[in-house]
């Protein structure tokens, strides 16, 4: 399987498109949410986290009727419950990359990433740091440290 290419985010936007894809992509086809990308970009107003963060339960109705997305009501509230955590965590340490970097690696990061995101697992908080250029540890040495068997070629 091939890696996921690496992103130098340039604001709490690009944060937000990858949380939200590891977000959507738990428990689905991987592809599936690469073809819907530009739908998801287009929906959530290029992943403006000031816009994402305020929608109401009107707008949660309509994107769960959007064909160019996933249509999962959890997901798309997790998606605005997300966006407004990103914009109290990067007010709260100066920026949101600062947070990220105020842990003390990537173990307590990747954990702190689980207990304050909705629907972000072990699997999508070590995707979102990959992608978003943080340090983690090797693929296969992290899936062994959770007991993963070894990634099969496909």
């Amino acid at each position: 399987m091939k890696a996921p290419e690496r992103i130098q985010p340039r604001g709490l936007a690009d944060y937000l498109d990858v949380i939200t894809r590891a977000v959507f992509q738990s428990g689905m086809s991987w592809r599936v949410i690469e073809v819907k990308r530009d739908g998801f970009r287009e929906t959530f107003n290029d992943f403006d986290p000031d816009w994402v963060g305020y929608l109401g339960d009107e707008d949660v109705e309509r994107l769960a009727s959007d064909r160019a997305i996933a249509r999962n009501r959890r997901k798309i509230e997790a998606t605005i419950e997300n966006a407004a955590t990103m914009l109290e965590l990067e007010s709260e340490h100066g920026g949101f990359k600062e947070y990220l970097r105020s842990h003390g690696g990537f173990e307590e990061t990747s954990a702190d990433l689980v207990r304050r995101f909705k629907f972000l697992g072990d699997t999508g908080a070590y995707y979102f740091l990959y992608v978003v250029g943080e340090k983690v540890p090797p693929h296969e040495e992290w899936r062994a440290s959770r007991g993963m068997p070894a990634a099969t070629a496909g």
